[in-house]
C-alpha cells in the first residue's frame, strides 16, 4: 500500500456549502480513517484548505475514494491535487502497525 499527500483548496465562495456538508464529510473521513485509508487529516491555512494522507493501491484508486468525499460531491473543492508520498523518517506514526 502507497500513501499519498491530497491537498484541498477552498474558495471563500463555499464557505455556506461546506458548512452544510461537513457534518456528512465528516463521517466520509471517519469511515476512510476506520478502514485505514484515511491516516492523518485537518485544515490548513486557517481553513482555506485541507490536507488528508492517503493510503492505496495507486493514484487511481486514492482518485476513486476521494471522489466519493461529499465535499467533492458537492463541488465545494476548488483545487485537489494528489501526490505519491514516498514516507522515510516516520512512517511508523502515520500506520497502525508502525511498520
Amino acid at each position: 500500500m502507497n500513501i499519498y499527500a491530497v491537498n484541498y483548496v477552498y474558495d471563500d465562495t463555499s464557505a455556506a456549502g461546506r458548512d452544510e456538508i461537513r457534518p456528512v464529510h465528516v463521517e466520509f473521513l471517519q469511515d476512510c480513517f476506520d478502514k485505514g485509508r484515511l491516516l492523518v487529516s485537518g485544515p490548513v491555512d486557517d481553513g482555506a484548505g485541507a490536507l488528508l494522507i492517503i493510503t492505496g493501491q495507486d493514484e487511481a484508486d486514492v482518485l476513486k475514494l476521494m471522489d466519493n468525499d461529499p465535499f467533492a460531491k458537492n463541488e465545494l473543492i476548488t483545487e485537489r491535487t494528489i501526490r505519491k508520498w514516498g514516507v522515510v523518517f516516520g512512517k511508523d506514526k502515520l500506520t497502525a502497525t508502525g511498520k
